[in-house]
């Protein structure tokens, strides 16, 4: 059976005092990038013990009242969940239970270690002393912020001054642009190659039988929780109807090659121009433990850094084929180096912003490891199958 990835929200916290404006600033944010199509989740710390959403009176109370530590309230539209607690959650805990979103915005949690939106007005006077400390060191409680919310026009000089981004406090657009470009989860078109010659293994591997299935089957299932897209490029269409029988949650296209003559970097580059989104995790279809995961935290460093490509390398060399790639920037440069005569998938390498994913950075973000493993010949085939069927998946 096939493991099905979770996606992890991204996530940032707005601090500030009491009367700062944060609920006020949080709630437009939230509507301006609900109202662009991002799926935006939530958390309100709330610092004091005790609250209630269910009220005396209502069925959900009365269990409450007889006993039951754990009540949730389910609506065709809606879902609550009032659970007694032995300790306060960390915050880390709470986002992790909230996956799949493009972004959460949490209210408070100051010293949780996510990236904090400090905000800060100056007619609130529990504000002057941040204020001053922020003028005066960069530091709001000890803390550097990644960015100010301000309207005092000296913490945000301030915060110029030492490459802090500052908004005004009405700037929701800004402050909401600023998210999207390095906070909101950026959409990823993932790119299975199925069109390779497969002489080897004497037979298409995209359909030859894996565990009972195409292997083409699974990959596409591994890897569907971290796509806005799948797309398949294939010099077999025909043959690929079975994916039309998946629930895999997202788009998926079929790409046939471009080129008359096969190979590495005419792979990449058909990819990379038949993609929908500027980000695109490529991905060789025979790669039986494909990790969702690797491409997750791919895409993240992508946005963060700015690359054009994060490719990950380990004892044997790059890794082209559970890759990352920007297509602005990826796509000419692969074109260009077509046109010198070059077909290696890593020829264009030398000429992009390339960031590469280290052997431990592979470990952390896929710890059971095999990501690379591919299947050549019907027995690397038949030996992935006993892994599994002794061992489990990974």
């Amino acid at each position: 059976m096939t493991l099905i990835y979770t996606r992890p929200s991204p996530a940032v916290a707005f601090v500030g005092r009491h009367n700062s404006g944060k609920t006020t600033l949080i709630e437009k944010v939230i509507a301006h990038l609900a109202a662009q199509g991002v799926d935006v989740g939530s958390v309100k710390h709330h610092g004091h013990c005790g609250f209630d959403i269910d009220y005396p009176g209502k069925d959900s109370y009365r269990h409450r009242r007889a006993g039951s530590h754990d009540v949730v309230i389910v609506a065709p539209d809606l879902m609550a969940r009032v659970t007694e607690l032995d300790r306060e959650p960390e915050c880390d805990e709470v986002v992790a239970s909230m996956p799949g979103h493009d972004i959460v915005i949490v209210e408070g949690y100051r010293q949780s270690g996510l990236d904090t939106i400090e905000v800060m007005r100056s007619a609130n006077e529990r504000d002057s002393e941040a204020i001053e400390e922020f003028v005066d060191r960069g530091t709001v409680r000890g803390g550097v912020p990644v960015v100010v919310a301000t309207d005092s026009e000296r913490a945000a000089q301030a915060a110029r001054g030492r490459g802090i981004a500052a908004f005004g406090l009405d700037d929701v657009p800004g402050i909401a642009a600023y998210l999207q470009e390095r906070y909101v989860r950026p959409k990823v078109t993932v790119a299975i190659q199925a069109g390779g010659e497969s002489r080897r293994m004497g037979r298409s591997k995209a359909t030859v039988p894996f565990l009972g299935r195409p292997l083409l089957e699974r990959i596409a299932m591994r890897l569907a929780p971290v796509a806005d897209e799948l797309l398949i490029t294939t010099n077999e269409p025909q043959n690929l109807g079975f994916l039309d029988d998946l629930d895999l949650g997202c788009p998926v296209r079929l790409a046939t090659d471009v080129y008359d003559v096969r190979g590495a970097l005419r792979g990449i580059c058909t990819a990379l121009s038949s993609a929908t989104y500027p980000l695109v995790a490529l991905v060789a279809c025979d790669m039986v433990f494909a990790s969702p995961a690797l491409v997750y935290s791919q895409a993240r460093i992508a946005q963060r850094e700015g690359v054009d490509a994060v490719i990950p390398r380990n004892a044997n060399g790059y890794e082209p084929f559970h890759a990352l790639y920007r297509v602005d920037a990826c796509l000419p440069a692969a074109e260009e180096a077509l046109k010198r005569g070059d077909s290696r998938a890593k020829d264009f390498f030398g000429d992009i912003r390339m960031r590469e994913f280290t052997r431990d950075e592979v470990k952390d973000a896929a710890p059971f490891g095999g990501c690379f493993v591919n299947v050549n010949t019907p027995e690397e085939l038949a030996h992935a199958e006993k892994m599994i069927q002794e061992n489990g998946d990974r």
